[in-house]
């Protein structure tokens, strides 16, 4: 092999980079101490953005396309390499590939439960976790801020966590915000991952990422109120209790015909559904019978007194049953007072004549 093989070996032709995985962020290309030929191919595909980078300096940036490097397509790192009149040699730069394409599907969660103030509830602590989507906006933002002179690839564990923590933050302020009770949050999942996707992008954008979907997939109550919650739905399914006192008796029917108890297992669930039905009703509606008043007892008609001894009378007596004496027809069987001529009815007590 002679010394033109050997510099010529040395020399980049072609710059390219295939994207084998599906979490790099940015990769570096391999130089290996190589120096890249004035003329050399580049190509950048969609979903990439390629870096110049002189001696930590962001020179120039080239969009998806395929490029034959000269002074005239490479203007800033002419100006750094203080080129003159077009003169076209060997140089030594760091190419850095981005990924401008989404990454998707990225899991987030809240790792300690969110103290949230609820107007049914009071303090309630919360959990929730989903998905997002991110994509780089900015590739130079990125490098500067974020990869800096590390001079390695990216990955997307990289980065994850501060948007994981980002997100828990954002989601805490947007439930606050919101004000949405507890038992509604379940169908605000949409307006709950719009607000927290809007509030993080702000964040995101000296890091050069963009935040493109924030799926809420679950946000959970803590176990006693999940509790509470359950009992409430099941009272608004019994509905009419009524109704549900004879549904509690056919069930005992039916299990007792399930399980071969016979008529007597039939007998006692169908009393104890009808007995827990019975109580519940009386425990909703507050409805309590009170025993009727105990009717009068009817007034006995009163006795008279005999006008010849003064001893009472048995009520109707025609004689004294003391000293004989014939009672006069004028004179109110009942109560011994004087009858108006030809009543039918004593005046004083009612008693009927005749």
């Amino acid at each position: 092999m002679g010394l033109f093989d050997v510099i010529r070996g040395q020399l980049i032709d072609v710059i390219e980079w295939t994207d084998t995985t599906r979490d790099t962020i940015v990769h570096k290309y391999p130089r290996e101490n190589n120096e890249i030929k004035m003329g050399a191919q580049l190509t950048v595909r969609e979903g990439q953005v390629a870096i110049f980078v002189n001696e930590g300096q962001l020179a120039d940036v080239f969009t998806p396309g395929r490029y034959e490097l000269t002074t005239q397509n490479m203007p800033i790192l002419t100006t750094l390499k203080a080129w003159k009149y077009g003169f076209n040699s060997p140089f030594k730069a760091d190419v850095y590939f981005v990924n401008t394409r989404q990454f998707m599907d990225c899991k987030w969660g809240t790792q300690n439960p969110v103290m949230m103030r609820d107007a049914e509830f009071g303090m309630v602590r919360i959990r929730a976790f989903g998905t997002y989507a991110f994509q780089v906006k900015d590739a130079q933002a990125l490098l500067r801020e974020v990869l800096g002179g590390s001079g390695s690839d990216m990955k997307v564990s990289d980065i994850d966590g501060q948007i994981k923590r980002l997100s828990v933050s954002a989601l805490s302020d947007a439930v606050a915000q919101s004000k949405i009770p507890a038992l509604d949050l379940a169908a605000n999942y949409d307006e709950l991952g719009e607000y927290t996707r809007n509030a993080l992008n702000p964040k995101l954008v000296s890091m050069g990422l963009q935040l493109v979907s924030f799926v809420i997939e679950n946000i959970s109550l803590p176990e006693e109120v999940e509790k509470a919650m359950d009992r409430r739905t099941s009272m608004g399914v019994v509905g009419d209790l009524g109704q549900y006192t004879q549904f509690q008796a056919a069930e005992a029917l039916r299990e007792s015909a399930s399980n071969g108890s016979g008529m007597a297992g039939a007998g006692v669930n169908m009393g104890a559904g009808i007995a827990m039905g019975q109580v519940m009703a009386q425990a909703m509606t507050g409805a309590t019978q009170q025993p009727a008043p105990a009717a009068a007892p009817q007034a006995q008609p009163a006795a008279g007194f005999c006008a010849s001894c003064g001893q009472p009378l048995t009520p109707g007596a025609k004689f004294c049953p003391n000293c004989g004496a014939k009672q006069a027809a004028d004179v109110c069987p009942g109560c011994g007072q004087p009858l108006t001529p030809g009543a039918k009815f004593c005046a004083n007590c009612g008693t009927k004549i005749g």
